[in-house]
């Protein structure tokens, strides 16, 4: 079994802005592997699909984003879900825009996503995918960057950005070895 979480802030508020990319990736694997959200007990909406005899779930926290291993780790408890089994896809302010990046660990780098699940999972060890969303333009703080909406302009290369992750996260789900996919995709 296999897990995917795409980090965000649940509500229609939220929808269309940065720090809701991995949102945005989970919705289009539930998408292509025609799977359908559902809330779940654990605070989260879930999806869930079989690939080649295997169970996959793609999980969207309702928790908002400072707090998403409240909901994450219960779910792993409750499916089983081993941390190597885990892949985390959210935005990332230090990459350049539209620019994906695979880890295998690391620190949570300031995002208060990647600090929540590191504090519920006691463990820096699991496999993410990152979305460059770019830093704030000058005097536009880091809250009001990653919650507003992407520029017009920057759409194309979002959207492309959205892609390279759902192919990059298909290419794991298929061949289970996520370093592999690292290899090919960074």
């Amino acid at each position: 079994m296999k897990m995917i979480v795409g980090l965000g802030n649940p509500g229609k508020k939220y929808e269309k802005t940065k720090h809701n990319v991995g949102f945005m990736v989970v919705d289009a694997l539930a998408q292509k592997y025609q799977a359908t959200f559902k809330k779940s007990a654990f605070e989260a909406e879930v999806a869930e699909f079989f690939l080649k005899g295997e169970k996959i779930l793609l999980v969207k926290p309702q928790t908002f984003m400072n707090e998403s291993g409240r909901a994450v780790g219960p779910l792993m408890t409750y499916f089983g879900i081993y941390q190597e089994e885990l892949v985390v896809v959210y935005d990332d302010l230090d990459l350049a825009l539209g620019k994906i990046r695979l880890r295998q660990k690391g620190s949570a780098g300031g995002h208060n996503g990647i600090k929540s699940l590191i504090a519920h999972l006691d463990s820096t060890v699991f496999d993410r995918i990152k979305i460059g969303i770019d830093r704030p333009r000058p005097g536009q703080t880091v809250v009001n960057h990653v919650l507003s909406p992407f520029a017009k302009d920057d759409l194309p290369i979002v959207l492309q950005s959205i892609d390279k992750a759902v192919e990059a996260s298909s290419d794991y789900l298929t061949n289970g070895d996520f370093l592999a996919t690292m290899n090919r995709f960074n």
